[in-house]
């Protein structure tokens, strides 16, 4: 299985105190140094290039976050969460480039899945405008790489994130043969992700009350979400894997453990092997608790690296 990171996703920073801190990255990386993980091929991530981009994002878009390069010490605030420093473009340009990456590892049969442990995450960039922690909607890039390189001709998008991927829905709203699919806290941060927002289709949302523990968790992935993406049949699968719905997450009110992020990536990872050849490309997104951040982390690979 792949890892695939860079030393310029820990440079890039929104400001002191700000949840969305280098620290997460350190704290992921950390406990994949155990021995357990020893056989991950470990790779630094290219950056992703202006026509990869475009696919997602305008070009007023695109050249405004990569000509958004502050001095030295210094941020600029793009809205009241997300912040840009000297060192973000590049972090943000890596991030979206792991993705890209990862699909050509995997398209290519180079290795069956892979894990990009980057930040800034992505899944709340929308096509014209930053958001959210978030710079480039980065599974959204890597799923319309797929497709246009290597000529996939579905993609199925999985975020069990605690915030609803709003991004990533806005990204492939109109385009039935990419589908995104979604659990998540409602009401919450950024308030979309109802029930009723489909698409053309091709979205499928389970808001989660405040409070919801793994067993409610389980059983909307196991009798919805999951059996919908089967059926959609998707060529590969990418996954948004935010762990900020762990119970001990700062942002958020769902009452997840380690457990059920093992449990719903070995659901997903069979799913893979019935469908798709098995092939998983799995991008970091939330998770600011830590210590819970980097167990859930870890067994989220596990389970990748098992299923």
């Amino acid at each position: 299985m792949l890892l695939l990171t860079h030393p310029a996703c820990l440079r890039h920073e929104n400001g002191p105190h700000h949840p969305e801190c280098p620290d997460r990255l350190r704290a992921v990386m950390q406990a994949l140094e155990a021995q357990e993980f020893s056989t991950l091929v470990r790779a630094e991530a290219p950056e992703a290039t202006r026509e990869q981009l475009l696919r997602v994002h305008p070009a007023t878009h695109v050249d405004r976050i990569l000509g958004t390069r502050p001095a030295e010490g210094s941020r600029i605030q793009l809205d009241p969460d997300t912040a840009m420093n000297a060192h973000s473009a590049e972090a943000a340009l890596r991030a979206a480039g792991a993705g890209v990456e990862a699909v050509d590892c995997v398209m290519r049969g180079e290795f069956p899945r892979a894990f990009c442990a980057v930040r800034p995450p992505g899944h709340h960039a929308e096509p014209s405008s930053p958001m959210g922690f978030c710079l480039f909607s980065n599974a959204a890039v890597a799923a319309r790489h797929a497709q246009a390189a290597h000529g996939v001709e579905r993609v199925a998008v999985l975020d069990f994130d605690v915030h609803h991927g709003n991004g990533t829905q806005a990204a492939l709203w109109d385009e039935p043969s990419l589908m995104f699919v979604s659990s998540h806290q409602m009401p919450l941060y950024p308030g979309t992700g109802a029930a009723s927002e489909l698409g053309m289709g091709n979205i499928l949302n389970a808001p989660l009350e405040a409070g919801t523990d793994g067993v409610v968790f389980r059983q909307v992935w196991e009798r919805e979400l999951l059996p919908a993406v089967e059926a959609f049949s998707p060529g590969l699968i990418i996954v948004s894997a935010g762990f900020d719905a762990h119970r001990l997450d700062p942002l958020a009110g769902l009452r997840l453990v380690e457990e059920d992020f093992a449990w719903i990536t070995e659901a997903i990872g069979q799913l893979a092997n019935r469908v798709c050849g098995g092939r998983v490309v799995s991008m970091l997104e939330g998770g600011y608790d830590l210590a819970a951040l980097a167990r859930s982390t870890a067994a989220h690979l596990r389970a990748l690296m098992r299923a």
